[in-house]
């Protein structure tokens, strides 16, 4: 049996400041571009924006840095006061040489400082800049979003580097309303041999797709909707797809 997945780019948003209602906004762009919301639909929307609506913009203006973070600055080649802001939102760094940060984000994800970003932020070429960081808790943003939306599933995807790959792809960060991952284990193959590892990541899978569509730049489209998904399996967040400490190799 052959499945269709359709991932649509929605258009008409304006510039997201903090309080916007993207709730309202994506109701509006999905009927604008005749999409009633049905069985195996999602919404894949850029952390970009939910961070803007929740006020996560940060003036480097404001910014003092500490000795630790003067000392890093130096090795890394980074503004202080963006490396502090990146300590802020950090529990451990785990690389830095020149103009590379990796740390371990507060929630659990290792990527590249902290996830804090300048591109499409107003006012971060001006003297000082400012910055955009992640939400407090991408899954909870997720859930409000999912629920202003008559509980269609949201996944909140942001642009990450992998090890050993150039490059990078989107993955989910929040999920509401689908299978973060698909267990396959204790499942057959098609030979009959019971799978012991498999499990898709869902969730990222989707987030991945819908880049193809969102762009990384100038394309002023960070929301994407999906038609298609299976969500037979088991509900599950974000919080699924962030390997164990203990199980960590390679930090």
């Amino acid at each position: 049996m052959t499945r269709t997945i359709a991932f649509t780019a929605l258009g008409g948003f304006p510039e997201i400041v903090a309080g916007t209602d993207l709730g309202a906004l994506i109701r509006q762009s999905l009927h604008a571009a005749a999409l009633e919301a049905q069985a195996g639909d999602a919404l894949i929307v850029a952390q970009k924006i939910v961070s803007k609506a929740e006020g996560r913009d940060v003036d480097l203006a404001t910014v003092t840095p500490t000795p630790e973070a003067l000392e890093l600055a130096t090795r890394v080649r980074k503004d202080p006061r963006f490396v502090q802001l990146v300590l802020d939102e950090s529990t451990q760094v785990l690389r830095a040489v020149p103009n590379i940060l990796i740390t371990r984000h507060r929630a659990g994800y290792v990527m590249a400082n902290a996830g804090i970003d300048r591109s499409n932020v107003p006012g971060a070429a001006e003297q000082g800049g400012r910055v955009l960081l992640l939400p407090q808790d991408c899954d909870a943003s997720a859930r409000r979003l999912s629920q202003a939306l008559g509980g269609l599933p949201v996944v909140i995807s942001d642009s990450f580097g992998r090890p050993w790959r150039q490059g990078v792809v989107n993955v989910a960060l929040g999920v509401a309303g689908l299978p973060a991952i698909v267990d396959f284990r204790g499942t057959a193959d098609r030979e009959g041999r019971i799978m012991q590892t498999s499990q898709l990541a869902l969730a990222d899978a989707v987030a991945a797709g819908a880049g193809l569509v969102m762009g990384e730049g100038r394309e002023g489209t960070p929301v994407v909707h999906l038609r298609g998904l299976d969500i037979s399996a088991p509900l599950t967040d974000g919080r699924v797809l962030l390997r164990p400490l203990e199980e960590d190799l390679f930090s």
